[in-house]
């Protein structure tokens, strides 16, 4: 499989943000709100597959691991979905934006309003996945899906402020690093497994990602969790935004740059 290389990758993301930033508002708007639902759509079949299994099937630490492995091996299907079918993800923008921002080729105010416009857009589609195909259709009435999304939702924002950051750093620097093998590979195949791998990789180890929790805690809420409003912005989503912001922003986006910027951008 054919791919680019470290800084023709930084390269696809600088004409990547000229698109970006380039989009009107009610484009940038509903671009988002269809990637806050193919993540939440990855949610709900992670939640159908992953936490489908009871644990009459099998016992223990071994029952947990294989929910969780079943849990995160079908997830990267929304992130397969946002960059293939090409959707408008505020997580993975937050390092694509970055390179351009740095060498002075879009202004701040503009990666300041695509961040805004597509968070707004991905909650939204989070809310309404969560909300008319997880909700509305009774698919997580009964055991074992009832306990499970409430038990996420409750976890979820149990989480310590600190936890909760450093958890979405973790998870948007794999995400990004997911975004960063799909650009770099030629064809669909090789940006389904740029994808796969990585995405799976922070659903397994258990990190944060605040999109995907726009599905996640919501539903758990319609089925009862008992979560208010502002526990879930003040204990995950805040947190978690922030560690997003710095685990796709810095550690991929600003860091890939400083790395393999071209000659013309500076070399010290």
């Amino acid at each position: 499989m054919a791919c680019k290389s470290p800084a023709g990758v930084i390269d696809a993301m600088r004409a990547a943000c000229l698109v970006k930033t380039g989009l009107s508002w009610p484009k940038l708007l509903v671009s988002g709100f269809l990637a806050g639902a193919y993540i939440g759509l990855g949610g709900l079949l992670a939640v159908m597959i992953g936490k489908g299994i009871a644990p009459s099937v099998i016992g223990g630490v071994a029952y947990e691991g294989l929910r969780q492995l079943l849990f995160a091996a079908v997830f990267p299907v929304g992130l397969m979905l946002v960059v293939i079918g090409g959707a408008e993800l505020f997580t993975g923008n937050t390092a694509i934006l970055v390179p351009a921002v740095l060498d002075g080729r879009v202004p701040v105010r503009g990666l300041a309003r695509n961040w805004i416009l597509s968070y707004a857009g991905n909650l939204a589609g989070g809310l309404f996945v969560a909300y008319a195909l997880a909700y509305l259709t009774n698919l997580c009435a009964a055991e074992p899906y009832l306990s499970a999304v409430r038990a996420m939702a409750r976890a979820k924002t149990g989480l310590p402020f600190m936890a909760a950051f450093w958890r979405g750093v973790g998870c948007n620097w794999l995400v990004c690093l997911a975004v960063w093998l799909a650009a770099a590979a030629e064809d669909v195949p090789g940006k389904i497994l740029g994808v796969w791998f990585p995405i799976m990789a922070f659903v397994g180890i258990g990190f944060e990602h605040s999109v995907a929790n726009m599905f996640f805690i919501p539903t758990g809420v319609f089925y009862g969790a008992g979560v208010g409003v502002g526990r879930f912005v003040a204990a995950n989503l805040l947190p978690v935004t922030l560690g997003n912001i710095a685990g796709g922003g810095f550690f991929v986006g600003a860091v890939s740059w400083w790395i393999h910027r071209y000659p013309a951008a500076g070399t010290n």
